[in-house]
């Protein structure tokens, strides 16, 4: 009997390959799309304007997180990481408002993201030593604020037969007065206001009234003394101690023929408050020359020092950046204009003998001192190589 071959057969080997293989390729696609859109949810702390926010969401960068989250940045505000960079777990955003600030009587409005008069004062570029603030250098600050800032100036004061050359931050020729310590009677008058904008160069008359009696108050001019310092560089010169004047009282014998004076004799004399001598230190030391430290070799000490700030590689790549742009990484880079120096050019350069006597010459030095102060101001170095891109300083 014959047999018949069923019309029906299972597929061979050679037909479900194909088959198999584009199954597999399919499920490979899903699972590859889901664990990318997973890595994409993040979580992370947005500091708004110093108040802490705690956002989720899926975002690749910092600007597609705020976006998501409905926080605004404007074109002068402060991102750190910026917003191109890849989300980080924290995120600092600070609102820029517009200012108005008066520098020595000149008037303009500027962009600050300063939560304070002292920082707003270091976005200035201005050393906190050498102003006087209108507010405390603590207060905040906010939208449509006006903070006027008084700088160190010297103020010429013709007083009592002599001049005094009165180094002076005062915002007025009240407060120089006061700086140099001179006491004003009742009628003294002088050749420019009181309230008169005190500016670099200013030389001021003081006109005393007419004695009434036979006594008269007048200044004590003060000296100036100069010592060797052998800590500061030969020929480099700096204020110790500012000097004051003192305050005398002279009594005259007067006499008069016909109501009209013929001479004015002095018989005693009281000085009430001492002058203080101004102290001006000059440099004897010897500045050591600088040696080849070439840019290779500090970024190498750099490098070797990033894990104790528990700073990663990309860190290393922002820190490259931001000191080849301030010094290219040169020990003895100087800006003459402002008298930042060094590889992190700290303004003064004296700054960073906090972290060595060798600060001059040490690459080692002052790279120490360069990170401390960018985890102190801005955690990490990509953090300061944003503020840089944003404002061209850090």
């Amino acid at each position: 009997m014959a047999r018949h071959r069923s019309a029906h057969r299972a597929p061979s080997r050679r037909a479900r390959g194909p088959r198999l293989v584009g199954q597999l390729l399919v499920l490979g696609l899903v699972v590859a799309s889901t664990s990318a859109f997973a890595m994409l949810h993040t979580s992370a702390t947005v500091e708004v304007d110093g108040r802490p926010i705690k956002v989720e969401g899926f975002a690749r960068t910092v600007g597609d997180l705020l976006a998501a989250e409905g926080i605004e940045v404007g074109e002068h505000d402060l991102v750190i990481p910026s917003l191109d960079q890849p989300v980080a777990t924290n995120i600092v955003v600070r609102h820029a408002r517009e200012i108005t600030v008066e520098i020595d009587g000149q008037a303009r409005t500027v962009w600050s993201t300063a939560g304070s008069v002292g920082e707003a004062v270091e976005e200035l570029g201005l050393r906190e030593s050498d102003v006087r603030l209108s507010a405390s250098r603590s207060a905040a600050l906010g939208d449509g604020d006006s903070l006027r800032v008084s700088t160190r100036k010297t103020v010429h004061v013709a007083v009592d037969g002599q001049t005094i050359d009165a180094s002076t931050s005062g915002a007025t020729v009240r407060d120089a007065m006061l700086d140099v310590g001179l006491v004003l009677a009742e009628g003294d008058r002088l050749s420019v206001p009181l309230d008169a904008t005190a500016v670099s160069g200013l030389v001021v008359v003081v006109t005393r009234a007419a004695s009434t009696g036979e006594t008269s108050t007048e200044a004590v001019p003060y000296e100036t003394r100069e010592v060797e310092d052998p800590t500061l560089p030969r020929g480099e010169r700096r204020v110790g101690t500012r000097g004051k004047a003192g305050v005398q009282i002279t009594t005259y014998r007067v006499e008069r023929i016909g109501g009209a004076v013929v001479s004015r004799t002095p018989i005693r004399s009281v000085v009430t408050t001492a002058p203080v001598a101004e102290v001006v230190h000059v440099g004897t030391g010897t500045v050591p020359p600088v040696g080849p430290v070439d840019p290779g070799s500090a970024q190498a000490i750099a490098q070797a020092m990033m894990p104790s700030y528990g700073w990663d590689d990309q860190q290393f790549a922002c820190l490259v950046q931001l000191w080849h742009k301030e010094s290219g990484w040169r020990v003895n880079a100087e800006n003459r204009s402002s008298g930042a120096y060094g590889i992190p050019q700290a303004l003064p350069g004296s700054k960073m003998a906090s972290a060595g006597a060798d600060w001059r010459t040490n690459p080692a030095t002052q790279i120490t001192w360069g990170l401390g102060y960018i985890k102190g101001r801005y955690t990490t170095p990509c953090g300061a190589w944003s503020h840089f891109l944003s404002k061209n300083w850090y």
